[in-house]
């Protein structure tokens, strides 16, 4: 089965939503990420902005996965993943089509959350792509990483 990357659309919100509350780690419900603010129409909207790009990755029709970012502070804000596309390579597109985009409108930094936790995925998965600690702990207890990007 083919997956397929394109630029997230307001449409896509909904679904992201979704996909969110079913990843293996650090899934957030709906109603979690209700709480926290972000609903289907704020998420929509962000898109739509263009506050929050971001970039889907579909295999038949259906959303497998996701990277977002804040355009203007040059945040990852989420990279999520189905549990069954996960070591596929499908992660790390995304996160590098994020990467291109943000290189693009001339970051210099892009920064991210990531768990602390070296026995979660995430911790060694950015490692690995070259993101590193900062020494600085977000307001949700994530260990910020930043990547340099190249002028």
């Amino acid at each position: 089965m083919s997956v397929v990357y394109r630029p997230a659309v307001p449409a896509d919100a909904a679904a992201c939503i979704d996909l969110r509350g079913r990843t293996r780690e650090n899934a957030f419900s709906a109603e979690q990420l209700a709480a926290l603010g972000i609903t289907v129409e704020s998420w929509a909207a962000g898109i739509a902005q263009g506050d929050f790009p971001g970039h889907v990755a579909e295999a038949d029709g259906a959303l497998v996965g996701y990277c977002f970012g804040d355009r203007d502070s040059g945040e990852i804000i989420v990279l999520a993943l189905l549990p069954a596309w996960e070591g596929k390579g499908i992660g790390k597109a995304l996160l590098a089509r994020m990467v291109d985009d943000f290189q693009e409108w001339g970051m210099e930094r892009l920064f991210l959350g990531c768990a602390a936790d070296p026995t979660v995925r995430s911790h060694g998965f950015y490692r690995h792509l070259g993101w590193r600690p900062t020494g600085e702990i977000d307001d949700l207890g994530d260990e910020v990483l930043e990547l340099h990007l190249r002028a």
